[in-house]
């Protein structure tokens, strides 16, 4: 083979010659990648999404061509097609070159929403070149599927027909590839990250000092160690407020609120944990309060400082809290890797702590909740069964930033009322379910709250609640006008282009400030707090003054 036979082979290799489909499809999914979808992207980000777009677009445009030329359809004539190919080369180049100096409008549009400031450029040709390398790569490891198919569908051509041949080839790469990525690759990331935070969740940081009062969790006569709450246990233990803050903030009497944490490190398994946890309720006394709280954290262990000082502050201090940790991983990767992580602890913990609570007097026990923000929300709401609790149910639920797999998220907001939207649906009369979101807007009811009831706090810009498998081929019902008063109207939705920006939104959620995405304010669960437990003692006014005295500006 000459020099030039070999260079254009390789080229091949490396930059296949494109099919107009594939030319077409690959340039308008880039195109659609720049545009804005629920949280704003930085430039290695968005490079690294148009890449995989660019790539899903030339693939799907690969197969539509094959598919064409298997069905014996016309082609254009060799000099026609080499004339369209050369036009559509040049029409892609300007469209992909306006799509990126659009880029930085329609992010900013974005960021404006967000009261976050603009930025001058997005770096079109750091994104253009990413997305390029990106591409390739993708482009490398299909003609590395291909070229395995290959030889081992000629090595069973000795032993089966050729079709059976080339479908047990494919089957056996299909699973080979999938077993190396989700058992190596995954699970191997998922195991070093989990070791990463587990390092962090040991170190003992100067801002959270090992309390000296006996009715906290890790002080002396604590039955549980100060080391074993973890960093993230140390941190909620240690938080404000504490009496005289709750006090100072609210100008009456208050006491001490009670919390109660128990790292992994505290016992052997989700059961022991969940013993632990409820025989250190009893030691403080939590069940005299009029409120108990169990808190499903986060899968890094966090319960939110800024929901538990709002609760704690508006019910004057008189709350006992308490969480289990299970993991030390992000919410999001759980969700993505196993999305029941962390559920064996929850239940382990409910079933410790209402079948305590059950058995105390009704008319003197207190008021039980259940809290979670994220994965803990998910978690908490998969804590019980229907079933167990129907007889005597607790008394309801803040679930926060809800993922979009709770099933009772899920099944409640596509049976919402009529005419209103996904992103702050109205259920029934209101008496049970209620939705509301960082404007203090409430999902319409009619009725006062029941016995039991259910608030959901989610932003409309919230991608661990609103991303959508199903984006990949239909139009997500939050989409539709009007939108939440945080998604940007530019955002359009496309195949599969929009599946891969909600799924880079899910993982880069807490980007935004307070208030957006998947960070709630300490206004937000302020004034969540006060609905759910239906404080009528907290006016609007008495809000604003609690949340001004709390918060600086630049976090409420």
């Amino acid at each position: 083979m000459s020099l030039a036979s070999q260079t254009s082979h390789h080229a091949r290799i490396w930059l296949p010659k494109p099919s107009l489909p594939a030319l077409a499809l690959g340039t308008l999914f880039f195109m659609a990648s720049l545009t804005p979808s629920l949280v704003p992207r930085e430039t290695l980000v968005q490079a690294v999404l148009s890449g995989v777009s660019l790539a899903a677009g030339y693939a799907i445009g690969l197969v539509l061509s094959s598919l064409w030329s298997r069905l014996e359809f016309p082609h254009l004539p060799p000099r026609t097609k080499l004339y369209v190919r050369a036009g559509l080369l040049l029409v892609c180049f300007i469209a992909s070159a306006v799509a990126l100096w659009q880029a930085s409008e329609w992010q900013n549009g974005l960021r404006a929403l967000m009261d976050m400031p603009p930025v001058d450029t997005v770096r079109p040709i750091t994104i253009a070149g990413g997305a390029a390398a990106v591409f390739l790569l993708m482009i490398w490891f299909a003609r590395l599927s291909l070229l395995a198919v290959r030889k081992l569908s000629g090595a069973l051509a000795r032993i089966l027909p050729g079709p059976q041949a080339i479908l047990v080839a494919i089957t056996v790469t299909a699973l080979l590839f999938w077993n190396i990525g989700n058992g190596v690759l995954v699970r191997g990331a998922f195991t070093a990250v989990d070791r990463v935070y587990a390092g962090l969740d040991g170190v003992f940081e100067e801002t959270s000092p090992r309390p000296s009062d006996p009715r906290k969790t890790g002080a002396p006569g604590s039955l549980i160690d100060w080391a074993d709450l973890g960093r993230t246990g140390r941190a909620m233990i240690a938080a404000s407020p504490d009496q005289a803050q709750i006090e100072a903030a609210t100008g009456a009497p208050a006491q001490e609120p009670l919390r109660v944490y128990v790292g992994l490190n505290a016992a052997l398994d989700p059961q022991a944990r969940a013993e632990l946890a409820l025989a250190e309720l009893k030691r403080i006394d939590a069940f005299s309060r009029g409120t108990l709280v169990i808190a499903t954290p986060t899968g890094t262990g966090t319960v939110n400082a800024s929901g538990q000082q709002a609760l704690e502050y508006i019910l004057h201090g008189d709350v006992a809290t308490v969480s289990v940790q299970y993991s030390y991983v992000a919410s999001w990767l759980a969700l993505l890797s196993d999305p029941e992580y962390g559920v064996e602890t929850a239940r382990e913990v409910f079933a410790a702590v209402y079948g305590h609570w059950r058995t105390l007097p009704p008319e003197t026990r207190p008021a039980l909740y259940l809290n979670g923000l994220s994965l803990g929300a998910l978690n908490s709401e998969l804590s019980h069964n229907l079933h167990d609790v129907v007889g005597d149910p607790f008394d309801g639920a803040l679930w926060v930033g809800p993922p979009f797999n709770s099933p009772t998220w899920t099944e409640v907001t596509r049976n919402r009322n009529s005419g209103t939207p996904a992103w702050l649906p109205a259920y029934g009369d209101g008496s049970a379910v209620r939705f509301m979101n960082q404007t203090g807007l409430i999902s319409n009811s009619t009725e006062p709250w029941g016995r039991f009831r259910i608030l959901y706090m989610q932003h409309a810009s919230d991608a661990v609640t609103f991303f959508d498998p199903r984006s990949a081929w239909r139009r997500p019902d939050w989409m539709d006008a009007p939108r939440g008063p945080d998604v940007s109207p530019d955002f359009p939705w496309l195949p599969v282009v929009t599946f891969l920006q909600l799924g880079v939104d899910m993982m880069t959620a807490v980007k935004p400030p307070r208030g957006y995405g998947h960070r709630y304010s300490f206004g937000s669960y302020a004034r969540a707090w006060a609905m759910l437990l239906d404080r009528q003692d907290w006016s609007e006014e008495a809000l604003d003054a609690l949340i001004a005295h709390v918060a600086p500006a630049e976090q409420r």
